[in-house]
C-alpha cells in the first residue's frame, strides 16, 4: 500500500452480502484500507440485518435507505433445515427480494452522485445491471470468493441442469457486456479455484477465471503478531493464562441454532475431561436462544463486533464452515472443528478447497456427529499441535490498491 494519502473528498456506495457477517467483516477492512488513501473519503452503506448492527458497532454510515430492503437473511432461515441449506435453491427462489433491493439500489445511485459503487456478491445489482447496461449510473467493483454455482451430487439432474443454465448465463453477462464490472475482484487466489467445469459444455474454472478477475489474496482481519500481543489481548477480553477457551460461532443469520444445541450437548463431555476448558458462544444477532438449554459454565452472547480478535486469541473454535470465518482461523493458526451445512455447494467445495490447500480445520459431517463425537474431537484438537501454512495478510490493502485506481 502506497504511503502517500491523495487529499481528495470521494463517495462510495458499499454493498455487502447480508448472508453470514463474514462479507461485513472484510469490507469493513477493505474500507479502512481505502481511508488511507482518502482521507475525506465519504462511504455510505446500503446494507441489511445483521450487517447493519456489524457497521453500527463500528461507527459506520448506514444509508437511509436501507431499511426499505427485504430481508436476504430471513429468506435463507426460512429456506434452512436442521443444519441443512441449500444456498443454491435458496437464492433461486429469491427473485422477489433481489428485485426489490435493486430497485432500492438504483434509487440510490440515481438520487447521489457516487464516485464508485463497491458490490461484495450484491447479486440483485450484478445481475439486473447486466440484463439492462443502460442503468449503470457509476463504476462499480464487482467483490466475491467464489465463482461457480456447483449442484450437490445427490441432488440430481434437474439441479445439475439448473446450475449450469445459471453458470451460462453468468458467462454471457461477463463476455457479452464486459464494460458493465469495471473491476472484478476475486478474495483469494487463483489456486483457491476449485478443478470443476462450470457445466455441460462450459469452460473450467480453473480457466476461465483467471481471464476474468482480479486475485487480492484473502482479506483478515487484526491479529497479534506476538506470543505478548496475543496474551494481552486475552487478558484485555478477560481470558485467564489457565483456562482453555473454546469459542462456537456460527454467523450472523439465523441457520445455526441446530449446530448450537448440539456443541452445547457436548460440553459437559468435554468439560469432564478437560477442567480448564471455558466456553463462550457467539449465537449471532439472529437465533433466538430461548429454548436453548445453556450448560453451567458456559457463556452466552447474541454479538461480538471484534469476533476476529477472539478467534485469534482463543485455543479452539468450533464454527459452521463459512469461508471468512474459518480462513481467520487459518490465519491466526487457532485450531478448530468445522461443520459445513448439508446441501451448502459453497462450504462443502469452494470453502473446503481451502482450507484442504492450507492444512487448517477438521471438517465435521453434522449427522455423523453426536454429541459424544464432538466432546471426543474438541479433546483430540486440544491436544495436539495444529501446523497450517501460512495466509498472507495483505489482502485488504491489494483490494484496496485495486480500488484506489478506479478514484
Amino acid at each position: 500500500m502506497s504511503n502517500t494519502c491523495i487529499k481528495s473528498q470521494k463517495k462510495v456506495l458499499y454493498l455487502s452480502s447480508p448472508i453470514g457477517l463474514g462479507h461485513a467483516r472484510r469490507d469493513l477492512a477493505i474500507a479502512r484500507e481505502l481511508r488511507q488513501h482518502f482521507p475525506d473519503m465519504h462511504i455510505d452503506w446500503l446494507a441489511q440485518d445483521p450487517v447493519t448492527r456489524f457497521l453500527n458497532a463500528n461507527n459506520e454510515t448506514v444509508h437511509p435507505d436501507s431499511t426499505r430492503m427485504a430481508s436476504e437473511s430471513a429468506h435463507i432461515e426460512v429456506e434452512c433445515g436442521e443444519h441443512d441449506l441449500n444456498v443454491f435453491m435458496a437464492i433461486r427462489n429469491m427473485d422477489e427480494i433481489l428485485i426489490k433491493n435493486f430497485m432500492v439500489f438504483q434509487e440510490a445511485v440515481e438520487q447521489q452522485d457516487y464516485d464508485l459503487v463497491i458490490a461484495d456478491e450484491a447479486w440483485d445489482v450484478d445481475y439486473y445491471w447486466h440484463e439492462h447496461p443502460e442503468l449503470k449510473k457509476t463504476q462499480i467493483a464487482w467483490l466475491t470468493d467464489f465463482v461457480g454455482w456447483v449442484p450437490m451430487p445427490d441432488n440430481g439432474a434437474r439441479e445439475a441442469f439448473l446450475a449450469t443454465d445459471y453458470n451460462a448465463e453468468m458467462i454471457g453477462h461477463v463476455e457479452n457486456h464486459p464494460s458493465v464490472r469495471d473491476r472484478a475482484i476475486f478474495v483469494g487466489n487463483p489456486a483457491d479455484i476449485i478443478p470443476h467445469s462450470f457445466g455441460k459444455d462450459l469452460p473450467q474454472m480453473r480457466d476461465w477465471v483467471p481471464q476474468h478477475y482480479e486475485f487480492c489474496g484473502y482479506v483478515i482481519g487484526q491479529h497479534p503478531d506476538e506470543f505478548g500481543d496475543r496474551q494481552e489481548l486475552r487478558h484485555r477480553f478477560g481470558y485467564r493464562d489457565d483456562e482453555q477457551i473454546c469459542i462456537v460461532t456460527v454467523g450472523g443469520s439465523g441457520v445455526g441454532g441446530a449446530l448450537i444445541a448440539r456443541i452445547l450437548a457436548a460440553y459437559p463431555a468435554a468439560k469432564a475431561k478437560l477442567p480448564a476448558l471455558r466456553m463462550v458462544v457467539v449465537a449471532g444477532p439472529r437465533i433466538n436462544t430461548n429454548g436453548i438449554n445453556i450448560p453451567d459454565g458456559v457463556e452466552l452472547r447474541a454479538f461480538v463486533p471484534d469476533l476476529d480478535r477472539h478467534l485469534a486469541v482463543c485455543d479452539l473454535a468450533l464454527v459452521q464452515g463459512g469461508l471468512t470465518t474459518c480462513m481467520e482461523l487459518a490465519a491466526a493458526g487457532t485450531p478448530f472443528l468445522y461443520f459445513p451445512l448439508k446441501n451448502h455447494f459453497e462450504q462443502n467445495f469452494h470453502v473446503a478447497q481451502r482450507l484442504d490447500r492450507y492444512g487448517a480445520g477438521r471438517k465435521m459431517i453434522f449427522d455423523q456427529s453426536p454429541p459424544e463425537v464432538i466432546a471426543e474431537a474438541m479433546v483430540e484438537e486440544l491436544s495436539k499441535r495444529s501446523s497450517f501454512k501460512p495466509v498472507e495478510g495483505d489482502g485488504a490493502s491489494r483490494a484496496a490498491d485495486m480500488l484506489v485506481q478506479m478514484l
